[in-house]
């Protein structure tokens, strides 16, 4: 028969050892909680130290670094400059007595690109001497008559310069070539073929210029013969590229590239 909820109930006490609390337990899984967790954040910081050493800028090999740096100047960067001095002679502002050397080759090509490249090349008097300074003997009346098409008569009216290659009163006429590598496409112990990858700024600067300095970019393939005592041009080729996407960048004011062109100079160059 039921039983009332008057009547007293009967408990039944286990022994103390077999006795099991909820509570109890959970205090218990805690520290295996947290020992599970220190052991997983230590881990994760020796994988860590680990790649971060093998990618630390500079490491290399019983050479001090020098492996490494030498690795990533070969990988995408494109060849390093030589480890040659500067030529020491000028001709014309145009440095001559390169090496005899196919790193002597690149830089007497990249030098004749700025030579070829500049604003004296308008100008009969100068550009003539370029040519005469920068050119193989042999080649030499064949590379003037080209250049003298190239540069003067309907080139020079283009660009708003009169017969003798000078600008209007009031505005600076600017044509420089600024080399941004070089690669050997041929070489031997007479002769090399050098192509030069180039950015240039053409163009009249001033106010009320209807010729505005733009920037280009352009290969220029020259061909050079070494004649006994130094590399000399024979040939030239160009075409226009590979040219980078433009910076979303304001252009400048008229009066801020004249400053610009009469405050910074050129450069001569020599790897």
């Amino acid at each position: 028969m039921p039983l009332s909820d008057d009547q007293p109930r009967t408990r039944t006490r286990l022994p103390v050892g077999e006795q099991s609390s909820p509570q109890q337990n959970h205090r218990q899984s805690r520290p295996l909680r947290a020992l599970l967790a220190v052991l997983v954040v230590v881990t994760l910081l020796v994988v860590a130290i680990a790649i971060a050493n093998r990618v630390t800028p500079g490491s290399g090999s019983g050479t001090g670094g020098g492996g490494a740096s030498a690795d990533r100047a070969g990988s995408g960067a494109g060849p390093a400059p030589s480890g040659d001095q500067p030529v020491g002679t000028t001709v014309n502002g145009i440095p001559t007595g390169y090496p005899h050397t196919e790193p002597g080759a690149q830089s007497a090509a990249t030098n004749y690109a700025v030579a070829i490249g500049s604003a004296d090349m308008f100008r009969t008097d100068s550009r003539h001497g370029i040519i005469t300074t920068i050119a193989d003997p042999d080649a030499l009346a064949g590379l003037q008559g080209r250049l003298d098409q190239g540069f003067g008569g309907d080139t020079a009216t283009r660009y708003g310069l009169d017969a003798q290659g000078h600008a209007p009163k009031g505005l600076t006429f600017v044509s420089r070539t600024v080399p941004v590598g070089t690669k050997s496409t041929g070489y031997s112990d007479g002769d090399a073929k050098v192509e030069v990858w180039c950015t240039g700024l053409t163009g009249l600067a001033g106010e009320h210029s209807v010729q505005p300095v733009t920037t280009n970019w352009f290969t220029l393939t020259l061909s050079l013969h070494w004649t006994g005592s130094d590399w000399k041009l024979t040939d030239y080729t160009s075409r226009q590229g590979p040219a980078p996407l433009p910076a979303d960048q304001q252009a400048a004011t008229a009066d801020e590239i004249t400053g610009a062109v009469q405050q910074f100079g050129g450069f001569r160059f020599a790897r």
